[in-house]
């Protein structure tokens, strides 16, 4: 495997600060055509946040609202899919990375996201399946959400996996705008503990499983000049 991706475990930040971050990786992918920028993953838990993508059905100003006088934030976004909620507790794993270097396809890319999060969960003897709906499921309910963005094949967005999040935020919405389902998580299914910090090796081994590449944590000289320029706290 010749492929390189960066690890960054940014840690919490701001849903805000996660979106310039993802902005920042992305557009040195536009702009440099030398093979000194690395396909990255970023890490990061947010504070609660509902979040909406490019579909915005059934939600209004007043649902904003309403959502925010929970002691969350709101955010409209440019990923694909419906309503879902961000907060501690819950691996967000952003990849930024060229499609170009594994499969020029979305179609071939998210279905090697599910793959890794299925993987995952089978090592934690966890029985997970993709379905005709986003994102991984454990029977009707979900376990992993995905909401995706690529321009020229360079991917932002990602996936939320829930690990020990509070699942009675999921409560005020209807998740990914599908009826009829529910929400899970990792500590739900294995009746304990399950932090973000387990969980973050075991992914990085599934996605370098299933999209076949190698890894390498990213210099701690680069991520502090991309806190700087963006005058993010550095992590």
């Amino acid at each position: 495997m010749n492929r390189l991706v960066n690890i960054w475990c940014v840690g919490h930040v701001s849903y805000s600060n996660g979106l310039r971050l993802q902005k920042y990786i992305a557009e040195l992918h536009h702009k440099v055509t030398t093979d000194t920028v690395k396909d990255t993953l970023l890490f990061v838990e947010h504070p609660p946040v509902y979040t909406i993508g490019i579909r915005t059905k059934n939600y209004t100003d007043e649902d904003e609202k309403r959502l925010r006088a929970l002691g969350a934030e709101f955010y409209k976004s440019n990923r694909g899919g419906l309503i879902t909620f961000h907060g501690p507790g819950q691996l967000v794993v952003y990849p930024i990375i060229n499609l170009k270097n594994f499969t020029p396809s979305i179609k071939w890319y998210v279905c090697h996201i599910e793959k890794t999060i299925i993987r995952l969960c089978k090592q934690l003897g966890i029985e997970a399946a993709a379905t005709s709906d986003t994102g991984v499921w454990i029977g009707d309910e979900k376990i992993c959400a995905i909401g995706l963005h690529a321009s020229r094949y360079i991917t932002t967005h990602g996936l939320a996996l829930n690990c020990n999040v509070d699942l009675d935020w999921f409560k005020h919405i209807v998740p990914c705008g599908i009826e009829g389902k529910g929400v899970t998580s990792l500590s739900k299914q294995l009746a304990r503990n399950v932090t973000t910090d387990e969980i973050v090796p075991k992914f990085i081994d599934a996605f370098s499983t299933v999209f076949q590449c190698n890894y390498k944590n990213i210099p701690k000289r680069q991520a502090d000049e991309i806190c700087s320029e963006l005058s993010l706290p550095l992590v």
